[in-house]
């Protein structure tokens, strides 16, 4: 089962450095934990989400770090704990031999996990030179009490062999996304990134969704408010006046292959505010 591992990262990926490849094999472990979890019955409670999500379902380009789910409905008493222990079993034959820890969150709704392995490394061929001591790091992360509105469905993933999960929609995705993009206290250059592709693709968000969210977390927290194209665009178009987008682009730059970084050159307020004007809004 370890020559799979090889042969994806031999002939999945265009591996121009060190780095492509640590997130090229970062990305093949979060497929296998992905598998693992389905083996275990995860997904009949939850959904995949996040970008990650994004990357593995719907081929975004660039690199993600981490699996953010939420389960099905609210569900306070989900151990997370208990499906993680029984996947580390599945993940096993591959190479992986994962020790979890765990995160402490102000917000007890959300449940988070750090996968760590520093066995797969020890058994591939590289052909860029690693650091020996650099583990495998997975975030995984769930949120047992999610917002109502969100669309789900299936959708299939072939690697490391055919399973199912489920997952949020494109609407429902780009939704959190700007979840994140109006309440995050900090700023990450990979929420713009993952913005500008849902625009690019003529996605709209899930309204719905992104008003209960906005409802429940973050600056408009139990505020009454409608969330309509000019709520949402307002909003964005403040936040982006705001920011120094030199510092911003330089978050989302190591997720990138080089010839795709050279796009992040000509980020800017204008740059985004096009994006804002450009997107499609449904009601």
């Amino acid at each position: 089962m370890k020559d799979i591992i090889q042969k994806r990262l031999e002939t999945h990926y265009q591996l121009k450095t060190a780095e492509d490849e640590l997130n090229a094999l970062k990305e093949i472990t979060q497929e296998v934990v992905l598998y693992a979890l389905y083996q275990v019955g995860f997904f009949e409670n939850v959904c995949f989400m996040g970008g990650t999500c994004l990357r593995i379902v719907h081929s975004l380009d660039r690199f993600s770090e981490d699996l953010d789910f939420s389960t099905r409905k609210v569900y306070p008493d989900f151990k997370l704990d208990e499906y993680l222990e029984k996947a580390m079993n599945i993940m096993s034959p591959y190479g992986y031999g994962f020790t979890i820890d765990e995160k402490d969150l102000a917000n007890k709704n959300i449940q988070s996990r750090f996968l760590k392995d520093d066995s797969i490394k020890k058994v591939l061929t590289f052909k860029h030179q690693q650091d020996e001591r650099q583990k495998i790091k997975i975030k995984v992360e769930i949120d047992t009490n999610p917002p109502e509105g969100a669309v789900q469905k299936s959708e299939f993933i072939d690697f490391p062999e055919d399973f199912q999960i489920l997952a949020y929609d494109l609407a429902s995705l780009m939704s959190g996304k700007l979840h994140a993009l109006l309440c995050r206290t900090y700023e990450k250059g990979r929420d713009w990134y993952d913005y500008s592709w849902y625009v690019k693709n003529n996605c709209s968000p899930n309204l719905k969704l992104l008003e209960n969210a906005l409802k429940q977390l973050g600056p408009w927290k139990e505020k009454d408010i409608q969330v309509d194209e000019k709520f949402l665009k307002d909003e964005l178009l403040r936040k982006i006046d705001s920011f120094n987008w030199d510092e911003i682009k330089e978050d989302v730059r190591k997720f990138l292959p080089a010839k795709k970084s050279q796009s992040l050159e000509i980020w800017s307020a204008d740059f985004f505010k096009s994006k804002v004007r450009k997107m499609k809004v449904g009601h």
